[in-house]
């Protein structure tokens, strides 16, 4: 019998332990850790922000990129130390309420950037919202002033921009994302590089070549997060179990370092190696091809884009959108 431990009690871990019970004649049952007192990770909302009376941190964002929120990435700004207001990670924001009528430069337009940036403005906040992207051209609420990214922090406090301009605010809400840190991993022992944004040399953005028997599910970035966690971990306990034949460590490598240079030679930052995006759907059904397992049905593809457009139609209440899952193919609005 094969003994599974699984790291986190979030969505990906449940998974994990699902899958593992349902193999008896394979796997023992398996040892969940957790560091919280309760399951479901991001998925529990806790009211508190910053850290509890034991250290740990406190958490709820509940958005569907972010998928390591254990340690808050802050990007370096020159004179940052200048600024004479309040200084915060999308981490620890609960409430929009105490922000009304002050002027706040939200860093970064992802999921949690631009929701957080519209609740501000729907109590009178006036919010600059700061990014390197293309100009978001769905509406957003008077209150929002789109700007590019900020390159420092002058002498007076006052929060500069890439184009010149500047602006003087009361708080800058750091929306950047998250680390990769997993202090008990030795990751020399395991032959990878763990960086802020990328953990690597990952075979099918799993498993490390030298140690094919440690699997990170749910590393990718822009997925549709529970169907994705799902197939990787059918994929994982098929090549645990003898379903799937592995290549050996070196040509594991060869192939991560042909994929990651050939999205190089495009032009995706290495940062990003591990957004997935559209390509999540191949990558998906190229595991259920490798495990013999059903793979995804359309409808999930289907509707995952069908949000997403709603949410460049509609930004501030694409979420009251309820949808029924009719067949493996189509889908149904049921109240939006």
């Amino acid at each position: 019998m094969l003994r599974v431990a699984v790291i986190g009690a979030g969505a990906a871990g449940l998974c994990v332990a699902r899958h593992v019970l349902s193999r008896p004649d394979v796997f023992a049952p398996p040892v969940v850790f957790e560091l919280s007192g309760h399951v479901g990770g991001t998925w529990c909302y806790e009211e508190g922000a910053g850290r509890s009376e034991d250290g740990r941190r406190i958490h709820s964002s509940m958005y569907r990129d972010l998928r390591h929120y254990s340690d808050p990435y802050i990007p370096d700004i020159p004179g940052i130390a200048n600024f004479k207001g309040k200084v915060l990670h999308s981490h620890d924001y609960r409430y929009a309420e105490p922000f009304s009528a002050l002027s706040v430069v939200v860093l970064g337009a992802k999921a949690s950037g631009l929701d957080i940036s519209i609740e501000l403005a729907s109590v009178g906040a006036q919010v600059f919202l700061s990014h390197g992207n293309a100009r978001l051209t769905f509406p957003l609420p008077s209150g929002i002033q789109q700007s590019p990214v900020v390159t420092e922090v002058d002498e007076d406090g006052n929060v500069c921009f890439q184009d010149g301009s500047v602006a003087s605010a009361d708080v800058l809400m750091f929306c950047t994302g998250y680390k990769f840190k997993y202090p008990f991993l030795d990751a020399a022992q395991l032959g990878l590089d763990i960086q802020d944004h990328l953990v690597s040399p990952l075979y099918l953005f799993m498993m490390p070549p030298a140690f094919p028997s440690l699997f990170f599910i749910g590393i990718c970035k822009i997925i549709c997060p529970f169907p994705h966690f799902n197939c990787q971990v059918q994929f994982a306990l098929a090549a645990l179990g003898g379903g799937v034949t592995l290549p050996s460590r070196s040509q594991m490598e060869d192939e991560v370092r042909r994929q990651q240079q050939d999205r190089l030679d495009q032009g995706v930052q290495q940062r990003h190696l591990l957004v997935l995006d559209q390509l999540q759907w191949d990558y998906c059904d190229a595991l259920a091809r490798a495990a013999n397992f059903t793979p995804l049905p359309p409808v999930v593809r289907s509707l995952y884009q069908e949000t997403w457009r709603q949410r460049r139609i509609h930004p501030q209440n694409y979420r009251r959108r309820n949808y029924r899952l009719v067949s493996d193919s189509r889908w149904e609005l049921i109240h939006g």
